[in-house]
C-alpha cells in the first residue's frame, strides 16, 4: 500500500492566527486604544492614544501626567470551504473524496474555527514638561488570544480522504466506501509589547519622537489526528487496529510455520515451512508499517522569542491643521521550540525559526472644520515583504499591505464627544500561495463608532464598537497526495467584532 503522509499538523504552527485579536497588517495589531476602535484614523490626532499612533503629537498635550487604561473583548470566526477532486479517479466514488465524509454534492466541506479573547488589555502613559516629554505603553502588538478548530482542517483531512481510494487500489474494498477521522487544532499567540520613548517640542509647531518597543512572543500549539477509520467490507474499521490485527494474524501464522519447520524430519519439508514462515513474517512487518501510518498523532509545542522595534515620529501643528507621521522599523524575531510532544517529527525541541514583525510607515492629518467638529485621514504602509518568515513565506506575497483610513469627531457637549471611522485594508496576496487554512487574512474594510464621556474633571470614559468585513478569497491549486495528483480549492472568509471600554486620566 502506498504511504499516506499524515504529518500535516504542521499547518497549525503557521501563525494561528496569525493574530486572533488583530486589526491592521498581516502580523500587527493596531487596535491598541479604545479611541482607535471608534475612529481608526488617529495618526494625525493629538491625544493620549497617540503614544502608539502619533507619539510625536503627544508633546502638544498639556503639561502633566496623562494615563489611558483600555480593555477590549474580541470575537472572530474563520470559515474555509475546502474541496478536492482527483482527475485520475473521475467516474469512481473516490473522484471527490470529501463526499465520503460529509462533503456536499460538489465535494466541498466546510471547516469553521472560532477565536475569542475575553479581555485584551493595553495601557498608555505620557509625562509632559515644557519641551521634553516621556512616554510608556503596554499592549498586545500581535496575536492576543486563541483559535480553535474542533473538527480539524481541510488541509490535513484531504490526506485522510484519499485512504478509501488507496485501500481500493490494494484490493481492500467496500460497497459503501467512506472514511472517518477525529482531529483538533488549538493555538494561542501573544506578542507582548512594552514601549518607551521621548518627545522634544522644537517650537510651537513641530515636535519629534524617538523610542523603542520590546516585544516578547509566546505561542502554544496543541492538536491531534486520531481514530482514522474507513469502511471495509461494509464495516467501519479503525485502521490502526485493523492492520494491527492483520499483523498479529500473520505473526501467528509465521510462528506456526516455524514450529512446523522445527518439527520436520526431512530438509525439503523444513525448507518449505521456513519459506512460508518468512513470507508470513514479511507480511506482518508490512502490516505493522502500514498500521503506524494510521497511529494517533499529537502535538504540544510552545514557542518563545523576543525582539526590539525602533520607533521614530514627527508632528507638525499649525492652526486648524495637524499632521503626524511615524516609522516603526522591522522587528527581527527568532522563536524557539519548547516541545513536550511531537508525533509529526516536525517541531524538534530547541529549533529556531524566523518570525519577524514587519516595519510600518504611517502618515495622518486632522482638520478642525468647526471648534466642535474635526475630520481626519491616515495612510499605513506595512513592509511585509521585508519581514523574514519560516521557509521564506514572505516571498509568496505579491506586495505589501496598504491601509486607507478616515474619520470624524463631534463634540456634542462639553462632556460628550462622538466619533466614527472607516478603514480599508488591502493585502498583496497574489495567487493565494501565502494563505493556508489555519493562517489567513483577506482584504477587508472596518467600521467603528463610539463616544468619549467626561465622567469627572480629570477623567473620561471611552466606549466603542467596531467590526471588520472580510472579502472572500478563492484559492485553486494542484498537489500530490500519496503520489496521486489532486485539484484543490479553498474559499477563505472571516468575521471580526470588537467591543471596548477605556478610561483616560489627566493629572
Amino acid at each position: 500500500m502506498g504511504k499516506i503522509k499524515l504529518g500535516c499538523l504542521i499547518l497549525m504552527i503557521s501563525a494561528i492566527s496569525g493574530n486572533t485579536a488583530k486589526a491592521g497588517g498581516l502580523l500587527t495589531n493596531t487596535n491598541q486604544n479604545i479611541a482607535w476602535n471608534r475612529n481608526m484614523a488617529r495618526d494625525g490626532v493629538i491625544a493620549i492614544d497617540g503614544v502608539y499612533s502619533n507619539p510625536a503629537g503627544v508633546a502638544f498635550m498639556s503639561k502633566g501626567l496623562h494615563l489611558s487604561f483600555n480593555f477590549q473583548n474580541v470575537y472572530q470566526t474563520r470559515t474555509i470551504e475546502s474541496g478536492i477532486n482527483v482527475p485520475s479517479l473521475q467516474g469512481t466514488p473516490f473522484y471527490q473524496p470529501f463526499k465520503l465524509n460529509g462533503g456536499n454534492e460538489n465535494g466541498v466541506k466546510t471547516f469553521k474555527g472560532e477565536a475569542s479573547v475575553p479581555i485584551v488589555p493595553s495601557f498608555q502613559a505620557a509625562l509632559n514638561y515644557d519641551k521634553w516629554g516621556f512616554q510608556a505603553s503596554f499592549a498586545l502588538t500581535g496575536g492576543g488570544g486563541k483559535g480553535t478548530f474542533n473538527d480539524g482542517l481541510g488541509s490535513f483531512e484531504r490526506q485522510v480522504a484519499m485512504i478509501p481510494a488507496l485501500l481500493y487500489s490494494q484490493g481492500i474494498t467496500s460497497s459503501t466506501p467512506s472514511y472517518g477521522v477525529s482531529s483538533y487544532v488549538n493555538g494561542k499567540q501573544y506578542v507582548y509589547g512594552i514601549q518607551f520613548g521621548t518627545t522634544y517640542k522644537i517650537n510651537e509647531h513641530m515636535a519629534v519622537y524617538g523610542g523603542f518597543r520590546f516585544n516578547y512572543i509566546w505561542n502554544n500549539y496543541e492538536g491531534n489526528i486520531i481514530n482514522i477509520s474507513a469502511n471495509i467490507d461494509g464495516n467501519n474499521e479503525n485502521l490502526y487496529a485493523y492492520f494491527g490485527d492483520k499483523a498479529t494474524a500473520y505473526n501467528i501464522q509465521a510462528a506456526a510455520a516455524t514450529m512446523m519447520a522445527n518439527e520436520a524430519t526431512d530438509e525439503q519439508t523444513k525448507a518449505k515451512y521456513k519459506a512460508i514462515a518468512a513470507q508470513y513474517a514479511a507480511g506482518a512487518a508490512k502490516m505493522d508499517a502500514t498500521k503506524e501510518q494510521f497511529a494517533d498523532k499529537y502535538l504540544d509545542c510552545t514557542q518563545r522569542g523576543w525582539g526590539i522595534t525602533p520607533v521614530i515620529g514627527f508632528d507638525y501643528k499649525n492652526g486648524k491643521w495637524n499632521f503626524g507621521t511615524r516609522l516603526e522599523f522591522t522587528t527581527h524575531l527568532n522563536i524557539e521550540n519548547h516541545t513536550k510532544r511531537d508525533d509529526t517529527g516536525l517541531f524538534q525541541d530547541g529549533v529556531n525559526t524566523p518570525n519577524d514583525l514587519p516595519g510600518i510607515f504611517t502618515v495622518g492629518g486632522q482638520y478642525a472644520v468647526l471648534p466642535s467638529l474635526r475630520v481626519m485621514a491616515s495612510y499605513h504602509f506595512f513592509f511585509d515583504k521585508d519581514a523574514q518568515m519560516a521557509g521564506g513565506k514572505q516571498k509568496l506575497l505579491s506586495g505589501n499591505t496598504k491601509e486607507y483610513l478616515a474619520g470624524a469627531e463631534w463634540d456634542l457637549t462639553k462632556h460628550i464627544m462622538v466619533s466614527a471611522g472607516v478603514q480599508s485594508t488591502r493585502y498583496g496576496l497574489g495567487d493565494g500561495s501565502y494563505l493556508n487554512d489555519i493562517s489567513f487574512s483577506t482584504s477587508s474594510y472596518s467600521i467603528g463608532f463610539g463616544a468619549k464621556i467626561r465622567v469627572a474633571k480629570k477623567a473620561s470614559l471611552n466606549v466603542a464598537y467596531f467590526w471588520t468585513n472580510y472579502e472572500k478569497f478563492n484559492k485553486s491549486y494542484s498537489t500530490s497526495i500519496s503520489g496521486v495528483t489532486a485539484e484543490c480549492t479553498d474559499n477563505f472568509t472571516r468575521t471580526n467584532k470588537v467591543l471596548g471600554v477605556g478610561l483616560d486620566i489627566d493629572l
